[in-house]
């Protein structure tokens, strides 16, 4: 007789099946880590026994119910961890606004293979183009997918890493954004950084690109720019070099998505040279919409 068939035998020959009460049930639960068939235990064994199910869909019904709990909770936690400015889908993604962009050439970014094949993408337009909204939309696509994401924007992860190096602890601060499978770098070019932005800036993008871990930035200046902007021509150039080896440049047009209603383009033209009022962050959250409390916010470019 086989192992297994004298494993079969002694259970079919061990005697009387226990009967347990449901608080001894319980102790066996959290032994196994089934967190949600205690609470469904009870209710679901009265239905079995009303519909006179089978042991085998009693069964196959609880183990499945606790599956989706545990993705239900992994989703919820890791969308948490993320750090999202905010929530949005890839549904909620107004592409009518594009001229070019549709999600059909999206569509690499949304599967696991975007994870798997170490893709980048750099989203690229003027404020309220709805870039971090997309790059949030990607981000939690891949949780979907079962990956981690973790977003931050430019300015937070070069002031952190920057204090890091400054006290000695530099390697331990990278694992923040060297160990989720997705990174989210938000609004490049939006504030001032100091000048070793490019020096930790490329310690990120070099590990990542190194285990072919795919990031996602957002940006209101052009690729031509990131070496005024980062302080570094050539770090620059090797950051971009390897974000683009395994990835693309998209081009988010169209009106503002915050401002649209107002018809800024009209009261001033694109054609006209104009000069943006710095020093606040540009937030991917609705701002007030009265074009006064707009310019008093550094939200809007006037002409000179």
């Amino acid at each position: 007789m086989t192992k297994n068939n004298t494993s079969n035998h002694n259970l079919a020959t061990a005697g009387k099946m226990p009967k347990l009460s449901e608080g001894q049930l319980e102790p066996l639960f959290r032994r196994l880590n089934l967190a949600n068939t205690p609470r469904i235990y009870q209710q679901v064994a009265d239905r079995a026994e009303k519909e006179d199910w089978s042991y085998r869909d009693f069964l196959a019904f609880l183990l499945a119910e606790e599956v989706a709990h545990r993705k239900q909770t992994r989703l919820q936690r890791c969308t948490r961890n993320a750090h999202f400015p905010f929530f949005k889908t890839i549904d909620e993604f107004d592409f009518s606004l594009q001229t070019t962009l549709r999600q059909s050439l999206l569509g690499s970014y949304l599967g696991p293979d975007f994870v798997t094949e170490g893709r980048s993408l750099i989203l690229y337009g003027k404020t309220g183009r709805g870039k971090t909204h997309l790059a949030v939309a990607i981000g939690y696509r891949a949780i979907q997918n079962g990956f981690e994401t973790f977003c931050t924007t430019a300015a937070e992860l070069v002031e952190d890493l920057s204090n890091a190096s400054k006290e000695g602890r530099l390697q331990e601060s990278l694992l923040t954004y060297t160990r989720p499978h997705v990174l989210i770098i938000d609004e490049v070019g939006y504030l001032t950084y100091g000048p070793d932005a490019a020096n930790v800036m490329f310690h990120v993008v070099n590990d990542r690109h190194l285990r072919k871990r795919p990031m996602i930035f957002t940006t209101n200046k052009p690729l031509s720019e990131w070496g005024r902007v980062l302080h570094d021509e050539d770090l620059a150039a090797a950051i971009l070099d390897r974000i683009l080896e395994r990835g693309r440049l998209i081009h988010l047009d169209g009106p503002s998505g915050r401002t649209r209603h107002l018809n800024l383009e009209e009261v001033f033209p694109a054609t006209s040279e104009r000069v943006r009022i710095s020093g606040i962050d540009g937030s991917e959250f609705p701002e007030p919409t009265k074009i006064k409390k707009l310019v008093g916010l550094g939200r809007v470019e006037l002409p000179t």
